[in-house]
């Protein structure tokens, strides 16, 4: 973090010539304006900020009309009359105008009465004090931090707080507590304690967020640089439970006859945390696959439904990846995340995840790598990592023995998909072609025989190559009573 003085910050917007324009028309109109939110805090923070808002002390619409003159033919302006907001847009930039206003709520709604109000009234109704800071635009005081709540301080400290009681605050709006554990995730700040017992106390007021405003902030923390500390966050505040029970019960250890199993919920962010290390070291960390990190959250929710206690086994969990795999369009659904190819890709992560530990597990054998590879096809390097970021045993030799073990996967599938060409697939004799060899319609037989070319192949009994595998059809077809026509 940074600390200016009033030069300095003048000299910081100076850069973009859009304020000095903004104070310039503010100052013919008679109107006091302000850059205010998360454009200010990223500028102590030194933190990249696109979005710039500007509040007015008067109309914000008849302030963007005139900043829009002033810039010219390339300035456009869009208009939101019923919220009172105008937009700004010019060489790709986009400056948002709003009236200072204070608002009031009602318990079961988070739309606010609002009114024409003070630039005070508008920062008390801010989320967070590092939210609550503004830089006057006009010309006598161009540069100048107006910060009634100490959001400077907060943000030297590392702290989330609120600018009025954080209760206050999370009644008047529930959706702040799931913006308050993304705050402090993306930031890498901790909670202020009395904002952090508010979460817990109001935490059933997010019943009344409508699920795409939740899942919005889940995707905000699942791409920030330390996903796991806003589900852990999430879990400790009591939210999580409420939004994502299924993670939430994967929480605890039971104890049988002396013996336990590990804490899923733990071990899960742990995989977390392996996966976002590892996209970091590929480069992938800037632009990540939130996807992946998606599937590495959900890799063990079967476990709950599928946990046993076996006198000689100890705890099981056999099949919780076909559980899992089950689980995971209902979770997207409910979350009203999409249900496309993301969502399958997730799935199929979730479900083939258990695989190449069973594989490394074992011998590495040829036949077993070929299957893995049809199976996962283009998604087999996401699943390597996500298989080797879900071992995390404290065992340190039976720990390096899987990572030796998939570094024989990797080697086996990289020179088995140059040589068989295994990856997406497709048996180079298809039905259509087995049907018109022995007069055949759509039938049984005609599944058989593709499934039994498929599993030759697979195997290694035949080569990944038409003839071979045309004969291999015809042999098998004797055995049904089928000859070719």
């Amino acid at each position: 973090m940074q600390l200016y003085t009033q030069q300095q910050l003048a000299a910081l917007l100076d850069k973009n010539p859009v304020f000095r324009t903004i104070g310039t028309a503010a100052d013919e109109l008679s109107l006091e304006c302000y850059v205010v939110g998360g454009f200010v805090r990223d500028i102590f923070l030194e933190r990249p900020s696109k979005d710039i808002d500007v509040v007015v002390v008067g109309s914000g619409i008849m302030l963007a009309q005139a900043v829009a003159q002033r810039m010219g033919h390339h300035a456009r302006v869009s208009v939101f009359r019923n919220f009172g907001t105008a937009q700004v847009h010019c060489h790709g930039q986009e400056v948002e105008f709003v009236g200072a206003r204070r608002e009031s709520y009602s318990h079961d709604s988070r739309k606010p009465v609002v009114e024409d109000g003070t630039l005070e009234d508008d920062q008390q109704r801010r989320d967070f004090t590092i939210n609550a800071l503004a830089i006057c635009l006009n010309a006598t005081r161009f540069g100048e931090l107006v910060d009634p709540f100490d959001g400077i301080w907060d943000m030297q400290d590392r702290i989330i707080a609120t600018p009025l009681e954080p209760e206050q605050t999370f009644s008047d709006d529930p959706l702040r507590m799931m913006r308050c554990v993304r705050f402090a995730t993306q930031l890498g700040f901790t909670i202020e304690p009395e904002t952090f017992d508010a979460l817990h106390t109001m935490r059933e007021r997010i019943a009344i967020i409508s699920k795409e405003r939740i899942a919005d902030e889940l995707q905000k923390i699942m791409a920030s640089p330390s996903p796991s500390y806003g589900f852990e966050l999430l879990l400790q505040c009591g939210l999580l439970e409420i939004i994502m029970p299924e993670l939430a019960a994967l929480q605890g250890v039971e104890t049988v006859a002396g013996r336990s199993h590990k804490d899923n919920f733990w071990h899960t962010l742990e995989v977390l945390t392996n996966v976002v290390r590892a996209q970091s070291e590929t480069g992938d960390g800037h632009d990540a696959n939130v996807w992946l990190r998606w599937a590495a959250l959900l890799h063990d929710i079967g476990k709950p439904r599928t946990k046993r206690f076996d006198t000689a086994l100890g705890w099981t969990f056999h099949n919780h990846n076909t559980v899992g795999e089950r689980m995971v369009p209902q979770i997207f659904k409910r979350l009203k995340l999409p249900l496309d190819d993301r969502m399958r890709y997730v799935q199929k992560l979730v479900a083939l995840h258990m695989r190449p530990i069973a594989i490394a597990d074992d011998e590495v054998t040829d036949s077993a790598v070929r299957r893995l590879l049809f199976e996962a096809g283009d998604d087999i390097d996401d699943l390597m990592l996500l298989c080797e970021a879900d071992i995390t045993s404290r065992n340190e030799q039976r720990k390096q023995r899987f990572l030796d073990n998939f570094k024989l996967v990797r080697k086996k599938l990289v020179d088995l998909e140059e040589r068989d060409r295994i990856r997406n697939f497709q048996p180079p004799v298809t039905g259509d072609e087995i049907m018109t060899l022995f007069g055949l319609t759509p039938c049984r037989n005609v599944g058989i025989l593709k499934t039994a070319v498929k599993d030759a192949i697979l195997d290694g009994v035949i080569p990944n190559e038409h003839d071979a595998a045309k004969a291999f059809v015809i042999e098998q077809a004797e055995r049904l009573g089928l000859r070719p026509v």
